[in-house]
């Protein structure tokens, strides 16, 4: 299984999902989160705000940090590699970069015969 870290830009709290004006994507990919633990996977959220030693204290952050500044943020690591910046990627990327697999959507349940039952009213 994969370790996931998100390294987000200073925030409220450690979603910023807080406020009048909440970001939809932050609820979104807080739910990924949650999707990719469910699936196995290690994962550890960092707040600048909140966490800043994990960001000092990782190189590969470190490096970011002094050549964008945190404009680089939010920054995705999977197992230690860089895989996003600047941007809350969608679940399929998240399942991409971890190798998990994702379920279709199923289809809603049709009646005999099609949508109609078989009766040619539609």
């Amino acid at each position: 299984m994969s370790h996931v870290e998100v390294f987000d830009r200073a925030m409220c709290c450690s979603t910023g999902v807080c406020g009048p004006q909440v970001d939809p994507t932050l609820p979104r990919f807080a739910a990924d989160l949650e999707w990719l633990k469910a699936q196995g996977h290690s994962v550890d959220r960092f707040n600048l705000a909140q966490d800043p030693a994990r960001f000092a204290a990782n190189p590969v952050v470190q490096k970011m940090l002094s050549e964008d500044g945190v404009d680089c943020l939010p920054l995705i690591l999977v197992d230690g590699r860089i895989v996003s910046r600047s941007d809350y990627p969608a679940r399929a990327n998240l399942a991409l970069w971890t190798t998990t697999p994702v379920s279709p959507k199923s289809a809603l349940p049709m009646a005999e015969g099609g949508c109609c039952g078989g009766s040619g009213c539609c």
